[in-house]
């Protein structure tokens, strides 16, 4: 909604910080990112040529003053990217929380002239945050009074600006759909969580793992959905009365099912429906004493808090400080003090006492036992979580599934992505679920014509989806030379619909099926595919399953190369990653590992820039900067290869630094999914198979199932901050078929935060950001694409 005078691009490069200075500081509990963040915040501030000032300690270093407020240049947020914590410290301050300490703080940052604050923490944190400001010109007239100050000062700096950046591993905050450190968090928990699986399958044991959260079950929750837990307490949606009971024949029939684990979690803030806690000791207890099984229990603690931040969180935190700085210089007396957040794939601003006031309504419907109204007030992707959680953990008994005769097959299509598992295991139980039969692909479409297909049941995927590659099996061949003896085995089968879970070539694998349509009636069912690549290059879709996974392994792998050079004399190393001509992978990988230069198909580049960029990096080095990254998409261009690009810096870094290359390679593809992939895996396919439903009940007639207009062939994506089915037909026009690539991508918008970050100078388109919204309580229909 914007008016016709917005129509003009907005550029970073034209909004000025001159004359301004801005402090940055951390708060509360410490969480992975919070350092990416503050880098952002610094490199952004310099650019615009504001004076930037680390406050350390948090609030405590506010009221102290002194050296614990300190002037900043580049080079001082210069490797702390890879850094879990915040480095310049967080504290728990009594002194801020009184109006003595608040004018001992006005009074250090006029001094200074600082009247931009970004600040890095929790709800209290930037509630704390905004009473400061709102007491700012009280504070600054009472430092008048007692001659502190002159009244010049008092005109000058009259007015604070706030702009905050949620930093919890709780993801506890109203209004974001993630905060800075949770995705790291839940890496924490899931590789626990993957150890303690195999121990556990070795002895026929039960865990009880207590995660953290304080009163927020967001953890706890979404680790559930990603190991495939048997039972999960969290604060918001307390079990029934009775819960003892089914939990322990829930856990019994698991055994009797030969299931040889099983996995409860609980969350440290965990209630039953009076109010009471549920501890993780008191679950041990119940299942020692009730079923005699051998039960252990771990609590994670501060393990959660620890460790590097993950990709996800590093390029989060990355955005979000350029929102921050760039909300600091558009605010004005009237605007209110703002958090910065993300809304499925997109940058927002929200009021900051609008997401307080709506975080503590929720604290205050627990209360009160309105768990529902809880539940509704975290959020849609929340509530998303909770209901898929609800929907594929618990068989539900057969005599209560009404059977609908519809038989849906599932295959895996392309090269194997980490969280294909994840997906096949939802679809299989939502469609279990929903009274289908399920049938099972092996080998993608070339095992189909040879008739390997077999029906699959809810069992059959229990531990899936920690498992990466594809334990279906999958191929890069395209259906059309085998159309007539897939055709043959979808009768014989009575194959009502298909879900294909892959790559581009899944992608073009449904586009000829559809055209098969006219020569084939068995094409006529409902089709639906669900991307899966490490490359994301699928048109439909901000995101495609694995393609966390791989950016983690690149960003974990850059980390160690750099350290590999430590001590050691100057050195820049030349990456290759995967992704065919799609450079999303690389140049993601570079903002998530701060390289220096990301070369890519989309962005064409010739020898001067190369040589732009040998000499930047040789500029870089004389300063106290001793190592360069520089990353290369695989195909970004025939004639200058890796091995070319090597060559050259090395022969004009002659002196200043030498050169190592790396070629990543398949390990790209391998690993255990993500906690992203696996959410994302499993809520996707969930959502296909309902969606498969849906068509297979509209398109039923007179005793079968058809299907032939292009609505009935989907490809489900995220876009931007939904989860939307586009048909496959009206994806072709936007679709680059011989550089199998979407046309547009979403993340060429990131590239030059990238290069500014890197120090270079260059244009930023900022359009789409400045907007302040509002908090909104949801529809309940409404369905998003929050991950």
């Amino acid at each position: 909604s914007r008016s016709a005078m917005d129509h003009q691009p907005k550029f970073f490069e034209n909004l000025s910080g001159a004359g301004k200075a801005i402090a940055v500081l951390t708060s509360g509990g410490d969480a992975q990112g919070m350092n990416a963040a503050v880098r952002a915040v610094v490199r952004m501030g310099i650019y615009v040529n504001a004076k930037v000032y680390f406050i350390y300690e948090g609030y405590q270093g506010m009221v102290d003053g002194g050296d614990n407020i300190v002037e900043v240049s580049w080079e001082s947020v210069s490797s702390i990217l890879q850094v879990g914590g915040t480095v310049i410290g967080s504290a728990r301050c009594k002194a801020f929380r009184a109006r003595e300490g608040r004018l001992q703080a006005a009074l250090n940052l006029v001094q200074r002239g600082i009247t931009n604050l970004c600040v890095i923490g929790g709800d209290g944190s930037l509630t704390g945050a905004n009473l400061f400001r709102e007491e700012w010109s009280g504070l600054l007239e009472e430092l008048a009074q007692k001659g502190k100050i002159d009244a010049e000062a008092v005109k000058k700096y009259a007015y604070l600006n706030i702009v905050g950046m949620v930093g919890s591993i709780d993801n506890d905050f109203c209004g974001t759909d993630m905060t800075i450190g949770t995705d790291s968090a839940l890496h924490r928990i899931i590789e626990v969580v993957d150890a303690i699986m195999t121990t556990a399958q070795s002895h026929q044991r039960t865990f009880v793992l207590e995660v953290m959260g304080r009163h927020c079950g967001y953890l706890a929750l979404v680790s559930a959905l990603a190991c495939g837990a048997d039972w999960v307490f969290i604060p918001e949606y307390p079990p029934e009365e009775g819960w003892e009971d089914s939990m322990c024949v829930k856990l019994s029939e698991n055994r009797a099912r030969k299931k040889r684990l099983n996995i409860i979690i609980v969350a440290e803030g965990a209630i039953d429906c009076h109010n009471k806690p549920i501890t993780s000791e008191k679950v041990k207890d119940l299942v020692v004493q009730r079923l005699g099984f051998d039960t252990r229990v771990t609590i994670l603690g501060h393990v959660q808090r620890g460790g590097t931040p993950s990709a996800f969180d590093r390029i989060l935190a990355s955005r979000m400080g350029v929102e921050a700085v760039l909300a600091l210089l558009e605010a004005t007396p009237d605007t209110p003090a703002c958090v910065v957040s993300l809304s499925g794939n997109q940058a927002v601003r929200l009021p900051l006492m609008e997401c307080v006031q709506m975080t503590q309504e929720v604290q205050k419907a627990m209360d009160e036992g309105r768990f529902l109204e809880a539940v509704r007030l975290r959020g849609r992707s929340f509530e998303n979580n909770l209901n898929t959680y609800k929907l594929l953990s618990h068989k539900r008994p057969d005599a209560e599934i009404p059977k609908t005769n519809f038989n849906v097959a599932v295959l895996n299509v392309g090269a194997p992505a980490a969280g294909m598992n994840a997906a096949v295991r939802a679809a299989v139980r939502v469609g279990l679920t929903e009274g289908h039969k399920i049938f099972a692909v092996i080998d993608g479409f070339e095992g189909f014509a040879r008739g390997k297909i077999k029906e699959i049941s809810w069992g059959d995927v229990g531990g899936w989806t920690g498992q990466g590659g594809s334990i279906l099996g999958t191929k890069r061949t395209l259906p059309a030379k085998y159309l007539e003896k897939i055709a043959d085995q979808m009768r014989t089968n009575n194959i009502n619909a298909l879900m294909v879970i892959g790559g581009f070539e899944a992608y073009l694998g449904l586009l000829e099926l559809s055209a098969a349509r006219e020569k084939y009636d068995e094409f006529c069912v409902p089709m639906v595919m669900v991307p899966a690549t490490v490359s994301n290059n699928v048109p439909g879709s901000d995101f495609s399953i694995g393609a966390d996974t791989a950016l983690n392994t690149i960003t974990d792998t850059c980390d160690r190369i750099k350290q590999s050079a430590s001590g050691t004399k100057r050195r820049v190393f030349i990456i290759e990653t995967m992704g065919g001509y799609c450079g999303y992978l690389a140049n993601m990988g570079a903002l998530a590992a701060g390289a220096d230069a990301a070369y890519i198909f989309e962005e064409q580049f010739d020898i001067r820039e190369l040589q732009a960029n040998v000499e930047h990096l040789t500029e870089k080095m004389k300063t106290s900067i001793q190592r360069g990254l520089v990353l290369r998409n695989e195909n970004c261009n025939e004639n200058y290869t890796t091995d070319f690009i090597y060559q050259l810096y090395s022969e004009e870094g002659k002196g200043v630094f030498d050169c190592r290359k790396n070629v990543l390679g398949h390990m790209q593809q391998g690993g255990a999914p993500s906690p992203f992939d696996r959410n994302f895996g499993t809520k996707i396919s969930a959502k296909a198979m309902q969606w498969i439903s849906k068509k297979l009940k509209e398109t039923y007639r007179k005793g079968k199932v058809f299907a032939n207009t292009d609505d009935s062939v989907c490809l489900l994506g995220m876009r931007r901050r939904n989860l939307v089915f586009q048909p496959v037909a009206e994806l072709k026009s936007e679709t680059d078929f011989v550089h199998r690539i979407p046309k547009e991508q979403w993340w060429l918008k990131l590239r030059p935060l990238m290069k500014i970050l890197a120090k270079y100078k260059t244009s930023y388109d900022v359009s789409d950001s400045g907007q302040l919204e509002h908090v909104a309580m949801l529809p309940k229909e409404a369905e998003t694409g929050a991950i």
